[in-house]
């Protein structure tokens, strides 16, 4: 479970949230960066900002598809 204060799940940027539940739902970058307007780039460094924002991981590679972490699955439904 993500064990942070309810002040930092309310001050993370909104775009980064839209960038994780979007490679939830995708279960890839690629198509979450087509998906977003984004350059894949951009949604691995909106990843690790949020994940450095947290202090977590949040997704894994498995196989040719990304999973969510325990923490990730945590994570979703806010």
């Amino acid at each position: 479970m993500i064990a942070v204060e309810d002040t930092v799940l309310q001050n993370i940027e909104t775009s980064l949230l839209r960038t994780f539940a979007t490679i939830a739902e995708t279960r890839s970058f690629t198509r979450s960066a087509q998906l977003l307007f984004r350059t894949q780039s951009a949604i691995t460094m909106q990843m690790q900002k949020l994940e450095d924002v947290l202090g977590c991981k949040l997704t894994y590679k498995s196989g040719r598809t990304i999973q969510l972490t325990n923490e990730g699955e945590a994570l979703l439904p806010y």
